[in-house]
């Protein structure tokens, strides 16, 4: 399989003029940085990568310093976490991309799905009392037999060297990707946003990437962290979300002592990309709010 070119599949890459590779914890990274001001992590969630929060970063910037970084087995990003994709091992790389990159004072921690898990081990891996906001995310295990069969199901699709190849080839059928999109999200988004998740489908690492990231990732065990959580939490989920159930942030939100769940209706489950500037408000939001805390 071939992994992603930068001169070639990152030609046009959204905002490519804040992008950068780094090496930390034995892993190439493909980060953005832009803006001057507080600490913003911004984590994408499975199978897409920092063009997610395209439209999100340049608005933000203009007030805050805001890192986003493909995950590891996603997009840009070379090399395999000590620990394999799980979400603890994930969690720890990014612990030390900050500590590359500088960032060793609070920063707030924002998450996309899968992302907003990875921001909340984050923060209680750095134990400094940051602050998470989390979109859509995908915390919980969802109910019914799927739940538990999945991880075995993705761990066995895996382990299957032509499925990553077979599914890149189905994302190249004319009009494949915004079908998916559209049916797995409930989202609809511009032509960039499509370009670019066209690009990342049809790659065979990338998909091999994501696939290996859900076959490890065990939120069962998840849940039970989530009641040790201490930082302040808010979780936003919107009303026409395909992907992960209401049910289940409720479930989560209940679990986390110090967290905020609010619902936005008419948006699906990249309801950052379909309304950057709700996400960049609730964002600004949550630094204001940082900034008042005594430290």
């Amino acid at each position: 399989m071939s992994a992603l070119r930068w001169e070639v599949e990152g030609r046009d890459w959204p905002n490519r003029a804040s992008s950068r590779f780094v090496d930390s914890g034995g892993l190439r990274w493909h980060v953005q940085v832009a803006g001057e001001g507080p600490a913003v992590v911004l984590l994408h969630g499975t199978g897409a990568a920092s063009h997610s929060w395209r439209d999100v970063l340049p608005d933000l910037a203009t007030t805050a310093t805001v890192i986003a970084p493909d995950l590891p087995g996603h997009g840009f990003t070379r090399g395999r976490p000590r620990g394999g994709l799980t979400l603890p091992g994930m969690a720890r790389a990014l612990g030390e991309l900050l500590g590359t990159l500088g960032v060793d004072g609070p920063a707030l921690l924002v998450g996309h799905s899968a992302g907003a898990a990875i921001a909340l081990q984050l923060a209680q891996d750095r134990d400094r009392g940051e602050r998470v906001l989390g979109f859509n995310p995908a915390l919980m295990p969802f109910p019914g037999l799927a739940a538990r069969l999945f991880p075995s199901l993705a761990k066995l699709l895996f382990l299957n060297p032509l499925v990553p190849r077979m599914m890149a080839g189905m994302a190249g059928w004319p009009g494949e990707v915004e079908r998916f999109l559209g049916r797995a999200t409930g989202s609809t988004i511009a032509a960039e946003g499509l370009a670019a998740y066209r690009r990342l489908f049809t790659n065979p690492d990338h998909c091999a990437g994501a696939m290996e990231m859900m076959a490890n990732w065990d939120l069962e065990a998840f849940g039970r962290v989530l009641p040790q959580i201490a930082a302040p939490v808010r979780l936003i989920h919107s009303d026409r979300d395909s992907a992960v159930p209401v049910d289940s942030v409720e479930r989560a939100a209940a679990l986390i002592p110090h967290a905020r769940l609010d619902v936005w209706p008419g948006l699906g489950h990249l309801a950052h990309e379909e309304r950057p500037d709700l996400a960049v408000a609730a964002i600004r939001e949550q630094v204001d709010t940082a900034r008042k805390e005594p430290a």
